[in-house]
């Protein structure tokens, strides 16, 4: 890797350990972006139901909707670090945000379902490369001693995003078109692009490295066949389906074939650098990383189901709602960032995920009449704990890499995040479904739904399910009660995951990270 890149964060005092003017702009730059890239996932999801409507389509249809978008995601990853480094972190980003920004102008166009399918896997390719390269553009501008406040800077999007997502999905789609959730990006993409044309320094690169044709063959279709197996879990209830099964173990064929080639000798340049994990501080946080992700991204999915299913509250209500997990969050993610870099993530992570765990735990007991006051209580808790988690974490892995391994050690961690929040997105739908189908009172209300005014099936339906008649008129209220006791039983499996989440927590660094030797080799 030959980026000898400077950016406006290196021109600062010798000791200064403040985000100076230079820093805070290309933060600036690097939120724009991520800010496009986060949102864009959660203000679509609340449009798929639109979608159906739109196309006459399935659910099952318009389901590619997202999972174009999460493989062109997987697909794109692995090669950011490659190419940050052989034509340089401006220009790549200038083009993520251009393909990101022009795949979003034609989604408002499509006519159909597949052209809509077609544009998105379009913005999944730039916005794949809009994470890790922002994250690699933050780590070199403000340096190791810094990087715990840069990374509070990224995780705002990060965090508030899926918060914030269906706020502004729901109120486009309520005051204007399904178009505009698409359109929106247009103005901040064309933003982005004058912003990061003008705020981030000229490339400076040598072109040097060869690229790794094999690695790419075997790791960017294996992540895409396996993210597509696990995102079929939920439609399919079982591991075991054909549709599931056979892209996860081609998928994961594909992933372990890569791993003894990443790690040969000969193989100076692999497509994502698997030596990092010689470096003690990577591994750990990588291992947080994927069991936090699974836990939160997979409870992210139960919140605003349960406003919806149980308590009957519309999208943007049910945004609104959500709110106070990303207050909780900005007041702490600051304050998490600067401890970070002077004490180390070690005890600021600890600290977090004991916090949601208390959070977490609260909602294992709620029912279908609980108090908005606790509930809101909890997510406040849990958005308390949350800006002391995600990002801290990722300063750990980022804050001993050398400037000349950052690029590929942001690739792996985005591709652990994506990896990590597709299965706990897939854990927690099954496992969630499978709760509900336990319920006879459930399942009758979803036949007698479908049955409508049919008298015959009514009662047919009554008999199957050992409902008598006396109990039609309590059946609504028995079901939502069924409903909000299955919550509370995934809430459960949730709160466990987070409070595993300590065991590696534990092994981070609990002193100021040391300077980084940039002369030490990977793993170093």
């Amino acid at each position: 890797m030959t980026d000898t890149q400077t950016s406006p964060g290196d021109i600062r005092p010798e000791h200064s350990d403040k985000l100076d003017r230079g820093v805070l702009m290309v933060a600036g730059v690097v939120v724009l972006g991520a800010i496009m890239s986060i949102l864009d996932i959660t203000v679509v999801s609340v449009a798929l139901n639109t979608f159906q409507q739109e196309f006459d389509a399935t659910a099952a249809e318009v389901a590619w909707t997202m999972t174009g978008y999460t493989l062109a995601l997987a697909s794109v990853i692995p090669l950011t670090g490659w190419a940050a480094d052989r034509f340089g972190t401006k220009r790549l980003y200038l083009l993520a945000v251009l393909l990101f920004t022009l795949g979003s102008v034609l989604c408002a166009a499509a006519t159909s379902l597949e052209m809509l399918v077609l544009f998105r896997v379009l913005q999944g390719l730039g916005g794949g490369m809009l994470m890790p390269l922002g994250m690699t553009i933050l780590t070199r501008a403000a340096g190791p001693e810094r990087v715990g406040r840069v990374m509070a800077v990224l995780g705002i999007p990060m965090l508030l995003g899926p918060i914030f997502g269906p706020i502004l999905g729901g109120a486009l789609i309520e005051s204007a078109s399904w178009q505009w959730i698409f359109l929106i990006n247009l103005p901040i993409g064309i933003a982005a692009i004058v912003y990061a044309w003008i705020v981030l320094p000229k490339d400076h690169v040598e072109p040097s490295e060869t690229f790794d044709w094999l690695g790419m063959v075997l790791l960017s279709p294996g992540l895409a066949a396996f993210l597509y197996g696990v995102s079929s879990i939920p439609e399919e209830g079982t591991v075991m389906a054909a549709r599931v099964l056979v892209p996860m173990v081609l998928g994961l064929a594909l992933i372990v074939a890569f791993v003894p080639w990443a790690l040969a000798r000969r193989n100076i340049h692999p497509l994502v650098e698997l030596r990092l994990f010689r470096n003690k501080n990577m591994t750990v946080a990588i291992i947080a990383m994927t069991l936090f992700a699974i836990a939160f991204f997979g409870a992210s999915l139960l919140f605003p189901l349960y406003f919806i299913q149980v308590r009957g509250e519309g999208t943007l209500f049910t945004g609104w709602l959500l709110a106070p997990q990303g207050v909780g969050a900005m007041l702490t993610m600051p304050v998490a960032g600067i401890l970070a870099d002077r004490i180390g993530p070690g005890k600021i992570v600890l600290t977090g995920i004991s916090v949601i765990t208390v959070g977490m735990a609260m909602f294992t007991q709620i029912g279908a009449d609980t108090s908005y006051a606790y509930i809101l209580g909890a997510l406040f808790i849990m958005g308390l704990g949350m800006g002391g988690t995600m990002m801290p974490i990722m300063t750990a892995a980022l804050a001993t890499l050398t400037a000349h391994n950052v690029a590929r050690g942001s690739t792996l961690l985005n591709i652990t995040q994506q990896v990590a929040a597709s299965i706990g997105t897939a854990l927690f739908s099954v496992i969630l479904t499978n709760e509900l189908k336990d319920s006879r009172f459930v399942a009758a209300g979803a036949a007698l739904a479908e049955a409508g005014d049919d008298q015959t099936q009514v009662a047919a339906i009554l008999d199957r399910f050992g409902i008598s008649p006396d109990q039609l008129g309590t059946l609504q209220q028995l079901a939502t009660t069924d409903m909000a006791d299955a919550f509370a039983t995934v809430f459960i499996v949730a709160t466990v995951l987070v409070a595993c989440c300590l065991i590696p927590a534990a092994f981070l660094p609990r002193t100021k990270v040391a300077p980084v030797d940039p002369t030490a080799t990977i793993g170093h």
